[in-house]
């Protein structure tokens, strides 16, 4: 049996065994999926509804193409990805997973960024959003708000160490064009191709803002589906052998680096899910100090559940799926590393950032505290503030280039 062969015939064993524990199980998938759903409706639809919106329009309306031509001397330098890569690493940073891949895979489709910058970009730009890591982690599974910071500050000083090791990812391949300098200033270049993009797209305001919402309704199902399907399944593996295996695997892991055993249930969550292993590693009967550094390396991860989310979304690309799971494991490393780095001086970053809410959070609040309208409108008000500082942050490159030397 060749390889091919083999991994269908597993694939197969695989979903029948879920199906049947499903069936076998029913009041637990039934709950699962309501759990799913909830989530998926009362959190993640208004929080990446504004954002998906805002994105698509930007993108049909040539304004990412100018922007781009602006910041790829920062880009191309830093990460190896065109200028556009500054929106999605900006979004990603903003919103969280999974909208890097959702705007990756748009890129890719309308040729902004070749196959091997989108597996830089998506590896990059797909990390988690500051209101979960201070909101829902933070505050609402530790009670704890002053260690916000330190989760917080790992998790993005590992995202961007992750991006510049990314960057040498397929060394020597191709790279999108780039417009060449001339005598045109970066200004007269970055209006000329958001003319001629827009000219290429063709679709008029309207069909613009119809198209936005409809793709933005589509993939935001897809994500649904998603979130509760894998609900469903990780609830009925909780409750098979197959956790415990993993479980004592993990001890093996955790004992090898110096971290209590007592973690593993939460590395074997979290391996699945992000918020159950964050979850998990809040209420386990080990040291602080262990907990904060497994709680970085989950969130670095992600769980299986996002990169199902992110598979799903590339499926119609030739964008590689594999270098972006490679490169969570090495963000999860890394941030765990840089959480034990960091621990010394938790303290200070709590009493410097005590009360404060991160740049692009919404205010520090458990998520179920806050209703559909009020995470819809402060994920909008992220989107601007984003916006905002892109704006800001391509005035200042071409003033800089500007400039007599």
């Amino acid at each position: 049996m060749n390889g091919g062969k083999f991994t269908t015939v597993m694939l197969s064993l695989i979903a029948i065994t879920i199906v049947l524990s499903m069936v076998l199980k029913p009041n637990i998938a039934y709950q699962a999926a309501i759990d799913g759903l909830e989530v998926w409706w009362g959190v993640v639809f208004p929080a990446l509804l504004p954002f998906f919106i805002g994105s698509q329009i930007l993108l049909g309306l040539g304004v990412v193409h100018a922007m781009g031509v602006i910041l790829e001397p920062i880009m191309r330098p830093l990460f190896n990805i065109p200028g556009c890569g500054a929106f999605v690493l900006a979004m990603g940073l903003a919103s969280g997973y999974p909208i890097g891949a959702v705007l990756t895979g748009n890129m890719r489709r309308d040729a902004m960024v070749n196959k091997y910058e989108g597996e830089r970009l998506v590896s990059a730009a797909n990390t988690a959003d500051p209101l979960f890591m201070s909101g829902a982690v933070a505050i609402g599974m530790f009670e704890n708000k002053s260690i916000a910071a330190l989760i917080m500050i790992a998790h993005y000083i590992a995202a961007l160490l992750n991006g510049l090791i990314v960057r040498f990812h397929a060394p020597g391949t191709p790279q999108t064009a780039y417009r060449p300098s001339g005598k045109d200033s970066v200004f007269v270049r970055a209006v000329r191709a958001l003319f001629e993009a827009r000219e290429r797209d063709g679709r008029p305001l309207g069909s613009i803002l119809g198209d936005a919402v409809r793709k933005s309704i589509d993939t935001l199902l897809l994500i649904g589906g998603l979130i509760i399907l894998l609900s469903v399944v990780i609830s009925v593996l909780e409750t098979t052998f197959l956790m415990g295996l993993f479980g004592a695997a993990f001890i093996q892991i955790l004992n090898l680096v110096n971290l209590s055993a007592e973690l593993a249930s939460a590395v074997t969550r979290g391996t699945f899910e992000i918020t159950l292993g964050c979850q998990a590693a809040s209420v386990a009967p080990a040291h602080l100090a262990d907990r904060l550094i497994i709680t970085g390396a989950i969130i670095g991860w992600s769980g299986l559940s996002v990169h199902a989310q992110v598979a799903a979304i590339l499926h119609d690309t030739d964008i590689n799926v594999l270098p972006y799971v490679c490169s969570r494991l090495i963000h999860a490393i890394l941030a765990g590393t840089v959480t034990w780095l960091l621990l010394p001086l938790a303290p200070s970053l709590g009493a410097t950032l005590s009360g404060v809410a991160p740049v692009f959070a919404l205010h520090p609040v458990q998520l179920s505290a806050m209703s559909w309208l009020e995470i819809a409108t402060a994920s909008t008000h992220r989107f601007l503030a984003v916006w905002a500082l892109l704006l800001g942050l391509g005035a200042a490159v071409c003033s800089l280039r500007a400039t007599p030397r």
